[in-house]
């Protein structure tokens, strides 16, 4: 099977978020997770991070599921969204026929799963615990890498 360049646009979108949510993910203080004052705890969007990418999965394998979880700790719910992430991508790898539109699968799911992420950082700042900024054109990002585990930056904000 011929690799569809859409697909691995999607894989590359999802590695992307994996990157940047492991930057907002990873060393937030204990507090964090039930920072309050705008809107939904951390928390509560990380697990809602993971909802959505379960969601896109059973979009992509036709299951359609949408769940409202519990939110977890903060560790564990860390872990659930990039077990999330990876078992979408492992999908999108495989030769598996996707049982939605590559685009809907984007404006849905994970443009809102990105707009979260970029929640997560906003809050993080709000809540003196800031992530240090970088040129993300630079960054090594990599389809298949989704995991916790993301390389330093290339070129971080002093």
């Amino acid at each position: 099977m011929a690799t569809d360049p859409r697909r691995e646009l999607l894989r590359h979108t999802l590695a992307t978020l994996a990157y940047r949510g492991a930057k907002t993910v990873h060393n937030a203080p204990a507090t964090f997770a039930e920072f309050s004052g705008a809107g939904r705890t951390p928390a509560q969007i990380l697990a809602h991070l993971g909802d959505l990418l379960d969601w896109a999965l059973s979009m992509a394998d036709g299951s359609r599921q949408w769940h409202d979880s519990k939110p977890l700790p903060w560790e564990q719910e860390g872990a659930r969204f990039f077990a999330a992430l990876k078992k979408f991508d492992d999908y999108l790898a495989s030769e598996q026929p996707l049982q939605a539109p590559i685009e809907r699968l984007f404006q849905g799911p994970i443009a809102d799963a990105l707009t979260h992420v970029g929640q997560l950082a906003m809050m993080r700042r709000l809540a003196g615990a800031p992530i240090i900024g970088e040129n993300y054109f630079v960054a090594d990002i990599a389809v298949g890498r989704v995991g916790a585990e993301q390389p330093p930056p290339k070129k971080p904000f002093a």
